[in-house]
């Protein structure tokens, strides 16, 4: 045998000797540093986010939450509260500096709808001063107050509920406040979650009596849409928003996707159509 083909022989053993941890990371191997701040219309999900990242192979994902409920969970409130111990430990999480995703509820200071996103803007500069390649996202909830939708529909001159939810999306989030946000921050990715059209197309499949779980329209969290007057989620809107979250975050392909979500109606599928649906400028 010459030199050179003993050089080849060697070379093949070598790399085919390779260990799998010499091999760069997969996808499936990578997980993101989050932190998440928010009220009770994204707790679940930036809870339940911590299961189906894993389930789904990001060994490296972790989240840091940090919530209070009603309108003290929204960007504004957290920031203006200086003296309070969630904004501090807000700047704690970023202050060191490995924060990879910085998620927030879309909720503002009503009473000026002049600028929607001054509390999303003070926390994002405050962010890109340790963490200079952050990405943001922003979770735009469900409407609040289920019951009344019907006429709160009429009053604002929409059809539906998908509708007026569809503007809620699109005219105030995305074009008022990212695209905002945007301008401010150039080089900053920043995207939506969609997460209340979960709490939408369950409602209409429930009216359309599409579901295929015996689920009320308010009562038990286990067992109903909505557990109380204000809307708050029911399980089965819990797991599709979550699921909803996974192919925001991390691109799962939740046709392929294997969590058991612990309930019948198809949850996978309502989860990929919202996606599938959402503008594509906006994904992350």
């Amino acid at each position: 045998m010459n030199f050179k083909n003993l050089w080849i022989i060697t070379l093949i053993l070598v790399c085919f000797s390779c260990k799998k941890e010499d091999e760069p990371d997969s996808n499936n191997e990578k997980g993101y540093n989050m932190l998440l701040i928010g009220n009770s219309f994204f707790k679940p999900y930036a809870q339940k986010i911590d299961t189906l990242a894993l389930d789904a192979g990001f060994n490296n994902h972790n989240s840091t939450l940090i919530t209070r409920g009603g309108e003290n969970g929204r960007p504004i409130n957290f920031w203006n509260d200086s003296t309070t111990q969630a904004h501090n430990d807000i700047k704690s999480a970023l202050d060191e500096g490995n924060i990879e995703i910085f998620g927030m509820t879309s909720g503002h200071d009503t009473s000026n709808p002049n600028d929607r996103v001054e509390g999303h803007r003070a926390w994002i500069e405050y962010a890109l001063q340790n963490n200079p390649d952050i990405t943001i996202f922003i979770a735009i909830p469900q409407i609040d107050f289920p019951q009344k939708w019907d006429s709160m529909i009429q009053v604002f001159s929409f059809n539906t509920m998908q509708d007026f939810y569809g503007f809620v999306v699109n005219d105030i989030v995305h074009n008022e406040m990212i695209n905002q946000l945007r301008l401010e921050f150039p080089s900053t990715n920043i995207f939506s979650i969609p997460t209340g059209w979960a709490g939408v197309e369950l409602n209409q499949m429930y009216e359309d009596g599409a579901l295929l779980d015996n689920i009320g329209f308010m009562g038990p969290k286990h067992n109903s849409l909505f557990t109380d007057e204000k809307g708050h989620q029911g399980q089965i809107i819990i797991e599709t928003g979550s699921l909803i979250w996974l192919n925001s975050i991390y691109n799962v392909d939740l046709s392929t996707n294997n969590h058991e979500t612990g309930f019948n109606t198809d949850l996978h599928a309502i989860a990929k159509q919202v996606m599938d649906n959402h503008d594509t400028n906006y994904k992350q």
